[in-house]
Formats: C-alpha cells, structure tokens, sequence
C-alpha cells in the first residue's frame, strides 16, 4: 500500500489519532441516523427540510445495503488475509447520499477481518481533520482514512465515490457545469444495480496495494 507523502503526514496522523477518541462505531452510527430520522432530524450544521429527507432516505438505505450486501469468497479470502491493524476511519454525515451505500461496504469488510477497526466521525463537528483531506480542495464525504495502527502511519485515503461513479460524475460536469438532481438519482440507480461491486474493488485494490 502506498504511503502517503507530503510535510503534514505527521499533523494528519495526530488529527485522525484525535478524532477517533471522539468517534463512533458503526452500530452507534446507524442508531444514530435511524434516532434523527424518527424524529426529522439530520446531522450537521444545515437542518435543511433537503437534509432531513436524505437523512431519512438513506437510514432506509444503509437498512438494506446491510441486509443485500453480498461478498465473494475470493474477495472474502483476499480480506481474511491482511495482517495489519488497521484503523478504517470515515468521515461523513447522516444526509449524504454516497454514504448510504459506501458505509456498509467498509463495514462489511471489517466485519470479515478482526485486523481492521471501522470508526465513524461526523464531518462538521471534524473539519480540521476534513480539511487536511479534501478531495480536489471540496470538504467531499464520504472520506475514508486508513490508519496502521502498529506502525501508527496514515496508509491512505478513499472517497467519496467509487471509480466508476466518480468518472460518471466528471463526465456529467464537464458536460453540463454541475451535478443536478436528475444526476444524483440517476447515481442512486447506478448504485442499487452495481451492488457495492465497484466500492468493494476500489477497497480491496488499496488494501492488498503492495
């Protein structure tokens, strides 16, 4: 796996080492966005009646990416194999719609592997940490951080959407100047038929990275 270069390497560690004493795992996660959907809530700083509905929409979503998600026996095996303990720390919101899919995917994995601890942050209450790892200088969540905790070394970074969405997405841009409503449904879509593949083969390919 490729280590991630550049002079902030040791303020990025001490910012995620930070974080995750503030963090949640995944169940705490869910019951969370499940508790603020019941009662038309959403997390972070905008309480937008847009926010509240993604929150409530993708509470249903996580639902039943945990209960269809399924994973290979080779890509189980490649997982069982990683020996490092690693630290999966995310940064994201209950509204955002590319999390819905992208959390039960890592979690997934985790769950197949003692090795690799999945944490959950909220990204306005961690926008130091969120700023130290924008994603073409935009504060985009999904954020995955991969930290080895033995060697306490930031390993890399995942997100907010896997290849293949993120290419649909540049293209969609290029061609009309931002993403539209139309594009994100269109993305959910995507998301539901591609089944976690593509965030499965993003992950597993930065995991076994040599």
């Amino acid at each position: 796996m490729e280590l991630l270069k550049g002079k902030t390497m040791a303020s990025k560690q001490e910012l995620v080492q930070n974080a995750t004493k503030r963090s949640m795992v995944y169940k705490e996660y869910k019951k969370l966005v499940q508790r603020l959907a019941e009662e038309s809530k959403t997390t972070g700083f905008v309480q937008s009646e847009a926010n509240i509905n993604y929150t409530q929409l993708n509470n249903r979503r996580m639902g039943r990416w945990d209960k269809t998600l399924k994973i290979s026996n080779e890509t189980a095996k490649k997982i069982t194999k990683i020996d490092s303990k690693l630290l999966f720390l995310v940064l994201t919101e209950s509204w955002c719609g590319d999390a819905a899919p992208s959390l039960p995917v890592m979690n997934k994995i985790a769950e197949l592997n003692p090795n690799i601890e999945l944490k959950v942050v909220l990204r306005d209450e961690n926008l130091e940490l969120m700023d130290a790892f924008l994603t073409r200088g935009a504060r985009s969540i999904p954020k995955l951080i991969i930290l080895d905790k033995e060697k306490e070394k930031i390993l890399g970074e995942w997100g907010p959407r896997p290849s293949i969405a993120t290419q649909m997405a540049a293209e969609y841009k290029q061609k009309h100047g931002k993403l539209s409503p139309e594009f994100k449904k269109d993305l959910q879509v995507w998301y539901n038929k591609d089944k976690g593949k593509n965030i499965l083969e993003d992950l597993v390919a930065l995991l076994t990275l040599k």
